[in-house]
């Protein structure tokens, strides 16, 4: 659960937070570079796609990766709620579903791509939401996601 009573961070304070602090997954599982904004419904992610990336095949970042940038947005979100907001540790989330996906194109080795998650309902610890990730002007995936959040057994990070 939010506790609803906090000051919504600026952008400019977001994107110095280290993701690593905020997400389960290490290197070279990290699939988002910066956390660029935060409120209760809406996060954005950055991720300037490297060569050296696990997900990049034949110089194009795959749509396993594009599905993982997402989820790790997610995560992110997650993270900053629990360690800036509810003062706890890290917690795991699993997919628990892709509904609507469609692919319009993966980017390349170079291109920085931004992801927004838009949540729709969170509920038992059950996040539903809508994604995008962007590329310039241009819609590379939009879907609909649903995170499972386990709540036992939490990391203190």
């Amino acid at each position: 659960m939010i506790d609803m009573d906090f000051a919504v961070p600026t952008d400019d304070f977001v994107r110095t937070i280290d993701v690593h602090e905020l997400l389960p997954q290490q290197e070279p599982f990290v699939m988002i570079g910066n956390l660029t904004h935060f409120d209760v419904v809406t996060t954005r992610s950055s991720l300037k796609i490297p060569n050296t990336n696990i997900f990049v095949e034949d110089g194009r970042f795959t749509a396993t990766g594009l599905i993982e940038n997402i989820a790790q947005t997610c995560a992110a979100r997650i993270g900053y709620i629990n360690k800036y907001i509810n003062k706890r540790g890290i917690q795991l989330g699993f997919i628990g579903a892709i509904r609507n996906l469609e692919i319009h194109d993966l980017p390349s080795v170079g291109d920085e791509i931004f992801t927004e998650v838009n949540v729709e309902e969170e509920v038992f610890g059950m996040i539903l939401a809508n994604a995008k990730v962007m590329l310039g002007d241009q819609a590379l995936v939009t879907t609909e996601i649903k995170i499972a959040v386990k709540d036992e057994g939490t990391e203190d990070k």
